[in-house]
């Protein structure tokens, strides 16, 4: 495969749950796509996680019709945004994995995070706050300065995500039935989504695994439910989100010179997709009175676009071809 022929960009985005890959051509145009399991380094291996990656990347390239040679690149870039490449080291150690698989000419790593952020702006310029199962934040602009945390959990100093916000929700219930806090509807709403009637008896499922922990999460949207309904405990779980939120998105922009300037505040994973008022007018409330220009926006593109568009920006593609890639995303895919 001649030099003139190689696709542009070999877009990753990998996150704990799931991981999207897309080969995107020097129009603009997309080749190849595949989605497979996520992306768990911590967990089995920066070389064991790339060896998974490499398998659903195998896929996008036979969607793509490229039939590259052993050893011999496909594409002149290798734009991966990665869930757990939360520190520099991380990032290093998973570069040379992927760079050793020699998909591209370069390799570029980042903390998915970043493909969230890309996806949602125009330009790389801006704040993404991502709140799924946890919570993340990440800024850039167009000379290459980030502003990053390390996103490891309570020892960096962080809270919050549909985890947490379920595991506080269980912490107030739990309380509100001994006697040891105040009331709180949770008491009887959490145990009841789970047929139970008693934080007694979900206590003791939990702990027992006869529900298993990973279901945890489940509770997340009762809580704001429950919130919604004016529980003053529920609400105050929710509004203490809304102020982490804020905190990692104004600390962010005040690290990139952007908190008295206009920029994007991108928010995205499920937690923060799904809007619930409650929460996002207090966001919004927060992060207005800290950074009064800042455009707040929820972003509905998937990541994948974003590491797409970060590999863009370093080949130095123009704004047609951005458009173009956009355009293909607009239009539903991936499913």
């Amino acid at each position: 495969m001649g030099l003139t022929r190689l696709p542009l960009v070999l877009a990753v985005d990998a996150g704990n749950s799931k991981t999207d890959v897309a080969i995107v051509a020097a129009d603009g145009s997309v080749l190849g796509t595949a989605r497979g399991g996520g992306f768990q380094p911590h967990v089995i291996g920066a070389e064991a996680a790339v060896g998974a990656l490499a398998l659903i990347v195998a896929d996008a390239v036979a969607e793509a019709g490229l039939d590259p040679e052993p050893g011999v690149p496909f594409v002149e870039h290798v734009s991966a945004c990665l869930a757990n490449a939360d520190l520099p080291s991380e990032e290093r150690d998973l570069e040379l994995a992927v760079d050793a698989r020699g998909w591209g000419r370069s390799t570029q790593i980042a903390n998915d995070t970043f493909a969230l952020l890309r996806a949602g702006v125009d330009e790389p310029r801006g704040v993404a706050v991502v709140c799924g199962a946890g919570i993340n934040c990440a800024g850039m602009l167009p000379d290459g300065r980030t502003a990053r945390f390390a996103a490891l959990g309570r020892i960096s100093g962080d809270w919050g995500g549909g985890y947490a916000l379920a595991e506080e929700a269980l912490w107030w219930a739990a309380r509100a039935e001994d006697g040891r806090g105040g009331p709180t509807a949770l008491a009887t709403e959490l145990p009841r989504y789970f047929g139970l009637s008693s934080m007694y008896d979900l206590i003791e499922a939990l702990h027992l695994q006869h529900i298993a922990p990973s279901r945890k999460h489940e509770l997340t949207p009762l809580l704001f439910k429950t919130a919604e309904a004016g529980d003053s405990v529920a609400r105050a779980i929710v509004i203490r989100q809304a102020e982490e939120i804020v905190a990692l998105a104004c600390v962010a922009l005040k690290r990139l010179d952007l908190l008295g300037e206009e920029a994007d505040v991108v928010l995205g994973g499920g937690v923060l997709a799904a809007r619930h008022p409650l929460l996002m007018d207090a966001v919004a409330e927060g992060i207005t009175a800290r950074a009064p220009k800042a455009a707040i926006g929820v972003v509905t593109a998937p990541p994948v676009l974003g590491a797409a568009l970060l590999g863009l920006d370093r080949t130095g593609a123009g704004p047609q071809v951005r458009a173009r890639l956009r355009a293909h995303y607009a239009a539903g895919e991936p499913k």
